[in-house]
Order: structure tokens, then sequence, then C-alpha cells
């Protein structure tokens, strides 16, 4: 029962705001219109509008919701992590942990969603957002099935194309991994057959 209450709020919530402007007594409310909602800026992501921004597929999506961002700033994103994520099957069989590539992993996704919202971008199929670099990378914990994973990402710079972050990856309040990162968005020629 709880449940159900808990999912109809999170459905409720990320439905489109509703306007009763100009509705004469009992017109239903009208939705607003696409130019009202450029105007006003969205620091929050659903999967469905992950999707549209990253070329990553389950397995190898590994950002779940997008729950604050500062354009040109910062993201907070989540991962949650269950049992039945394939990676657990072989790492490890007896102590299932996430590996630390896939914790990186996770933040370059937070930070290409980041770059993509503070440039105004929305990606296609001919845009790619590599890694360049990773520094720094330190891991303090392991992560395990039933953690969630908050992913804090900031962007220290952005000059033609590379983005240069510092992430961090909590579960709760305990520091999972930390690292520098450097990423870089290029256009990609599709190959003609």
């Amino acid at each position: 029962m709880l449940r159900s209450l808990v999912g109809s709020e999170m459905c409720i919530r990320d439905r489109p705001a509703r306007t009763t402007e100009g509705a004469g007594e009992g017109s239903p409310p009208t939705m607003t219109t696409m130019q009202e909602q450029k105007t006003t800026m969205t620091t929050t992501l659903d999967i469905h509008q992950i999707l549209k921004l990253l070329p990553h597929r389950y397995p190898f999506l590994l950002v779940d919701r997008v729950l604050d961002m500062e354009k040109g700033k910062r993201i907070t994103a989540l991962k949650n992590v269950t049992m039945n994520e394939p990676f657990f099957n072989g790492h490890f069989p007896h102590r299932p942990v996430m590996p630390g590539v896939l914790m990186l992993e996770a933040m370059a996704q937070a930070a290409a969603l980041l770059s993509f919202r503070s440039l105004d971008i929305v990606p296609d199929d001919n845009t790619v957002y590599y890694f360049a670099a990773i520094d720094g990378a330190r891991f303090k914990r392991p992560v395990e099935p039933g953690d969630q994973l908050t992913l804090e990402v900031e962007i220290e710079r952005m000059k033609a194309g590379i983005s240069k972050f510092k992430g961090r990856a909590l579960v709760g309040s305990e520091l999972a991994c930390e690292a520098s990162l450097m990423c870089a968005m290029r256009q990609i020629n599709a190959c003609l057959l």
C-alpha cells in the first residue's frame, strides 16, 4: 500500500504544470505552453528526459534520475543499485560489489547531462561525449546491492568542447568515490554504406 502511494506521488509531481489562468469557472485547467515551460528552468530530470539526452541504454545507463541541477554549475543525480545489475554475476559472486570504473562512468554520464543542459544542446546521433581523462580517482567504500548512489558533479571549466569536472559518489552521507573528470564533446560523421 505504501509503495503505491509513493509511486503515485512521484507520477503526480512529474506531470507538466497546469494553469487555470484565463479559464472560466468550471473549465478544466489548461496545460502550460511550451514557451512558458522554456522560460522556467527545470532542475530535475526523470528517466524519460535522461533517455532523450544520453545515448546509453540498459545495461550501461547508470543514471536513473536527476535530483537537482544548476545549469553551468552542478548536478546531483541518482543511481539505484540493485541485485539485478549484470556486473554482480561476476564481480563478485560471493560478495557483490559495484566496480569502481562503473562509478566513474556514472559520474561521467551525470557530467554529460549537465553539459548538454548547460549548453542548451539536445544531442543527435552525431554527437558523442568521450572521457578524455580521469585524475585523482579514490574509492573509499564498497557499493553493494540495495545502495543508492548519489552522484554530485561540479563544472570546473568548459572551453572549446572540453570540460573538466569534480565528481563525488556517495551512499547516504558516506563518500564512495571521488575523481576529477575531463570529457570532450565531439561531432562524428555517420558512415554511409
